[in-house]
């Protein structure tokens, strides 16, 4: 099944522009001009208002996208389904992981789904949970790894791999970090309204940590002092250690925290959970299968977070 000229006019809509596309095909601008003209002129319409810097979609290139869109993803099922049934192991297989922890996992457990599945095209992507959201409802991705509430989750199908809680991190200095457990033992319990006046570094508004985070001191009855927001998790514990602010953070990335931060958890001990999600009834193929197998097998086995 030949999709080039369909892939062609996807990376021009991409791009929009068509001599980007062109560098990114690795074709010239030329030889794409003249497989978008004859589309064109087969459909007897425009698919783009063309510029000099930017290309932007009529009205019929739009359908066009959709259409062309739901057939790359037929022709990837349909190919991974008879690769099934054929016990070719290959394939493709698009993941979307969380930055940070996602690429961790796929690094480890790669190695043998490469051994089982050596022709399988695997293609890792670091995505934020909402994107990859919006990715797996495009069909852009087959699976994601995601961290998130059951309020946050889309009608796509989710696996839950581990549940995890959301920990309370203050800087060691801090004088009510005396009450924290040893290391090693349970945490202590801290309320947060405790922390009422003191200022707080959070994930950005786009995050679904930040929307459980909100939560909680909407729960709590303050609106929290916010120092700082970021897009990196690890940076909070970076902030706290620096003893600036306050935050709350996953229980993963609170592990090999060993200096500067006292750690505790909240009366209700709020969690989410990590889980692998994909289209709901669409198809997996064999890789994928093995993929989350590998995936619920490394959770099972690593530290507990709840």
């Amino acid at each position: 099944m030949d999709t080039k000229q369909i892939e062609y006019i996807l990376k021009i809509a991409e791009e929009n522009n068509i001599t980007k596309a062109a560098e990114k095909l690795f074709i010239t601008q030329s030889a794409l001009n003249q497989q978008l003209l004859k589309l064109e002129k087969e459909l007897g319409t425009p698919l783009f208002h063309r510029s000099r810097t930017n290309w932007r979609l009529t009205e019929a290139g739009e359908i066009y996208i959709e259409g062309a869109k739901a057939a790359l993803q037929i022709k990837n099922t349909t190919y991974n389904r008879i690769y099934d049934v054929v016990s070719a192991r290959k394939g493709h297989l698009t993941i979307g992981l969380t930055p940070g922890r996602g690429l961790r996992m796929f690094t480890s457990i790669y190695p043998e789904l490469h051994r089982s599945f050596p022709n399988l095209d695997v293609r890792p992507i670091e995505m934020r949970v909402r994107a990859q959201q919006d990715a797996i409802a495009k069909g852009d991705i087959d699976v994601g790894l995601m961290t998130l509430t059951q309020k946050d989750q889309t009608s796509d199908t989710y696996y839950p791999l581990k549940q995890e809680e959301l920990v309370l991190i203050i800087p060691s200095g801090h004088p009510l970090a005396a009450k924290a457990a040893p290391s090693g033992e349970p945490l202590t319990t801290l309320d947060l309204t405790e922390l009422r006046y003191e200022p707080f570094v959070l994930m950005d508004k786009t995050s679904t940590l930040r929307s459980s985070c909100d939560l909680l001191f909407e729960k709590a009855g303050f609106a929290p002092n916010i120092l700082f927001e970021t897009n990196n998790t690890s940076g909070i514990a970076a902030m706290v250690q620096s003893t600036l602010c306050c935050g709350i953070i996953p229980r993963y990335y609170t592990l090999g925290l060993t200096e500067g931060v006292a750690c505790f958890s909240l009366p209700e001990r709020p969690s989410w959970e990590i889980v692998i999600s994909c289209q709901k009834n669409g198809y997996l193929n064999s890789g994928a299968r093995e993929f989350i197998r590998l995936a619920r097998e490394y959770w099972e086995n690593s530290a507990p977070l709840f």
